[in-house]
């Protein structure tokens, strides 16, 4: 098992963030090779997000992590990223506009992770998950959400982690909703 160094995303790591989404993050799913986890933070409508290019989402992104609105976490295996956890207050993330009425002062949210196909099962997801928790806690916020799917049945639909995941690592279910996406928070305080 490799040994492997979780840091959060800086505009100074932002080579390794692109080198990872332009070769490994996606490697067995090349149609979502084009979001470079920009989706999160985009005000675009679904259809207007189709449209959008792989370029233009990667200079997007670049732009957000240079002026730090982009945040979250990265695994290293030595000098090569491995993961990724897109995690930062829940304003951040216009995708999460429906959970505003679940806004708290100072509260944080997880909303993606990715591991590479050469490193999945291995727990890389859970130490991301207790990563983003502590630096979440550590920025001073109260509580942070997070909107996984129930009975998701690909490694693609458990963009956002494993149900079971956050269950295991103390968040509770706060709802559910129709299409099957379950709202869990944690206290960090």
């Amino acid at each position: 098992m490799p040994t492997i160094e979780i840091h959060p995303l800086t505009p100074a790591r932002l080579d390794d963030y692109l080198q990872f989404f332009d070769t490994r993050a996606f490697a067995d799913n090349k149609e979502w090779s084009r979001c470079y986890c920009y989706y999160p933070y985009c005000e675009l409508k679904s259809k207007e997000w189709d449209a959008r290019t792989a370029i233009e989402n990667r200079t997007s992104i670049t732009a957000f992590i240079n002026d730090e609105r982009a945040r979250g976490y990265l695994a290293y295996d030595g000098s090569d990223v491995v993961g990724w956890c897109n995690a930062a207050t829940l304003e951040s993330f216009s995708m999460l506009e429906g959970m505003r009425d679940l806004d708290v002062d100072r509260a944080g949210a997880i909303v993606c992770f990715v591991v590479c196909p050469t490193h999945r099962g291995q727990g890389i997801a859970k130490s991301l998950l207790g990563a983003a928790c502590d630096g979440l806690k550590a920025d001073g916020l109260l509580v942070v959400y997070a909107k996984p799917f129930k009975g998701a049945s690909t490694t693609a639909e458990n963009f956002p982690g494993p149900l079971s995941m956050y269950l295991e690592a103390g968040f509770q279910t706060v709802r559910e909703d129709d299409r099957g996406n379950v709202i869990v928070k944690k206290q960090l305080a």
